[in-house]
């Protein structure tokens, strides 16, 4: 078991995880994580890095959690977070503000504590699969980790892809 920020952290708080590795393919999202795994794409979670503005000064880093087969509204979210404006990270960005690669950021164990919203249909479903902090590496909870560990707000941002 690879030793990531994100699995230190799962352990720290006591959270129940199950590993689960796959071949990492570039560009394959969750789609190819999903088939990797035998799971549903709408089971897997994708960690989603941020910068919402709302003023004058710089954009401000926050995670959004979704499923793997719906994407962001952005307009949405900034209207639900009270922001003028929410945009993808860079990915020089995403690294400088989670301490992780794209393709392997994790919500759990990150660079700095980070504002997280997640999309609220998740906090129903049984059990997620997550990234454990690493490409090709995911890590199976329960999504009430999502509230309990890192306070995520719930928000209904969800678009069919």
């Amino acid at each position: 078991m690879p030793a990531t920020a994100a699995v230190r952290a799962l352990r720290a708080a006591a959270v129940p995880f199950t590993p689960h590795f796959y071949a990492f393919v570039d560009r394959g999202g969750t789609r190819h994580s999903a088939e990797a795994l035998g799971v549903p794409e709408h089971e897997v979670v994708k960690t989603l890095v941020m910068e919402a503005r709302r003023g004058v000064g710089p954009p401000e880093p926050l995670l959004v959690l979704m499923h793997g087969d719906r994407e962001v509204s952005t307009k949405q979210l900034a209207r639900q977070i009270g922001a003028r404006e929410v945009a993808p990270a860079s990915p020089t960005n995403v690294e400088k503000h989670t301490g992780y690669v794209p393709g392997g950021v994790s919500p759990f164990g990150t660079r700095k504590p980070l504002p997280v919203h997640v999309e609220r249909t998740i906090l129903a479903l049984p059990r997620v699969l997550v990234n454990g902090g690493r490409r090709g590496f995911l890590v199976e909870i329960a999504p009430e980790a999502f509230t309990r560990v890192l306070a995520a707000v719930p928000v209904d941002v969800g678009l069919e892809r």
